[in-house]
């Protein structure tokens, strides 16, 4: 493939996903982090980033590529780059969805860009989702899915960049994930992607050193965390807030190593304030950067 491969058919594309936002899933998803499940009630909001585990695309079998995604050339288009990833994106939510609520989700496909990177030619495909419930648009995001030729050089921040630590940043608790995480997480949004489960797929044919530990994890862990330092609880945000958050994949974090979530040391307590956020891996330097707004 060369720059001039054009999958302007694509943009454009539209698929449409109802779902219910079922309290034993959100409650597995509580489990999975180590949260109490029966915390959980019908008719509480749910978390924020929390709409990742529903609106599944039920792919058949015999429609998934060898790496375990579904084919490319339907809604997404066949770029021949072998490796996908998912880059980063930004969740604006009006308001929570609600546990038991019907929810429709329409999924469009806004931009296809080639660009050249560390490790060659990459292809950005953007992907935006809007969620309507009974009281309408909930929220709004964009999903930015790359394709890459091969593996980028690790690490995730140049030397030089100052650790949040010695910025004096505030720690919001350490994360590592394993096995059993990992394959839960995988279950719960109906990821079929083989890096996350299968090890000898991880590190023979991707070329990892181990598991990947999913990028969107990471992000509903920032989100979840961000919201309580503003004021929010359990992930939820106040009343009547509006939440505005933005990602990036920076690298990969591998099954069982230890990043750390930390907050900027910008006054806390109240909506209208800008929250930076990152997942700070001890060696390798910052694996998620995340921006978080909340809004009356």
């Amino acid at each position: 493939m060369d720059r001039g491969t054009d999958f302007s058919a694509w943009v454009g594309r539209e698929r449409v996903s109802r779902d219910t936002v079922s309290l034993d899933r959100a409650r597995s998803l509580a489990a999975t982090l180590d949260r109490d499940p029966d915390a959980l009630r019908e008719g509480d909001p749910l978390p924020a980033g929390w709409h990742w585990i529903y609106f599944h695309e039920p792919v058949p079998r015999f429609a998934l590529a060898d790496d375990g995604h579904e084919r490319r050339g339907d809604f997404l288009p066949p770029v021949p780059l072998p490796r996908r990833m998912w880059a980063g994106g930004r969740v604006r939510m009006d308001r929570p969805l609600v546990i038991g609520a019907e929810v429709e989700r329409t999924s469009t496909v806004r931009a296809v860009e080639h660009k050249e990177g560390g490790s060659g030619l990459l292809t950005f495909v953007t992907v935006e989702h809007r969620l309507v419930d009974g009281e309408g648009l909930a929220l709004v995001e964009e999903q930015n899915v790359v394709y890459v030729g091969r593996q980028p050089d690790p690490g995730g921040v140049p030397p030089t960049a100052k650790a949040p630590a010695d910025a004096g940043w505030r720690s919001l608790g350490r994360f590592a994930a394993d096995e059993v995480t990992l394959f839960r997480f995988s279950a719960l949004t109906f990821n079929g992607h083989r890096i996350h489960y299968d090890r000898p797929f991880a590190t023979q044919a991707e070329g990892y050193p181990g598991l990947v530990v999913h990028g969107p994890l990471l992000a509903l862990l920032l989100l979840g965390a961000g919201i309580d330092v503003l004021g929010g609880a359990g992930g939820v945000p106040e009343p009547d807030i509006r939440v505005d958050f933005r990602y990036r994949a920076l690298q990969p974090l591998f099954c069982g190593e230890i990043v750390e979530l930390w907050a900027d040391p910008a006054p806390v307590g109240r909506p209208g304030q800008d929250l930076e956020l990152r997942t700070w891996h001890a060696e390798r330097g910052a694996v998620t950067r995340a921006s978080l707004a909340l809004r009356a």
